[in-house]
């Protein structure tokens, strides 16, 4: 307390969540949703301009009804980005654990189009234990408004295991 009666102010402690989580804090199961995500034309933009991708198929509407589309149809990359864990709480609990982002898989299953309710999860579905690290491994998922799975995969993380000091 100072002498007004404030807390004084700790930058180190204005976290999105109370405590870290270390690879030895996970287990098998555990899920992390993500929110959920319509994809509007400002989501389409956004996307053609972080890409660079300009094929017609992703923003002219004549073009993709011409093709028997009910409406533009999303890049795949556009799909798998919305399992980005940095959407949800995960890279909050492993702030001091992560050491890097290893790998990614994914399987595209069915279209997604301009006005689809994206729902991604992620789903720790390996541990790999090292000496002073291990490796986080999640399934990641995504369906759309009707239920359909639009997109599987796997992601893979190096973290550091429990600080010997942190040990309970």
């Amino acid at each position: 307390m100072t002498e007004s009666g404030a807390t004084r102010f700790d930058p180190a402690a204005h976290r999105m969540v109370p405590a870290q989580r270390w690879f030895d804090d996970f287990h098998l199961g555990e899920r992390f949703v993500l929110p959920g995500r319509t994809m509007t034309d400002a989501v389409f933009l956004a996307f053609q301009a972080a890409s660079g991708d300009r094929h017609p198929v992703h923003y002219d509407r004549a073009f993709c009804q011409a093709r028997g589309m009910p409406d533009l149809l999303a890049h795949g990359f556009q799909t798998l980005a919305q399992t980005a864990p940095g959407a949800g709480m995960l890279p909050f609990l492993i702030e001091a654990a992560l050491v890097g982002f290893l790998e990614q898989s994914s399987r595209f299953l069915k279209p997604v189009f301009a006005g689809d309710t994206l729902y991604p999860a992620l789903e720790i579905d390996e541990l790999t234990p090292n000496r002073s690290t291990g490796v986080l491994g999640l399934a990641s998922s995504v369906h759309n408004q009707r239920g359909d799975l639009v997109l599987e995969g796997r992601q893979r993380f190096l973290l550091r295991r429990r600080p010997a000091r942190d040990q309970a």
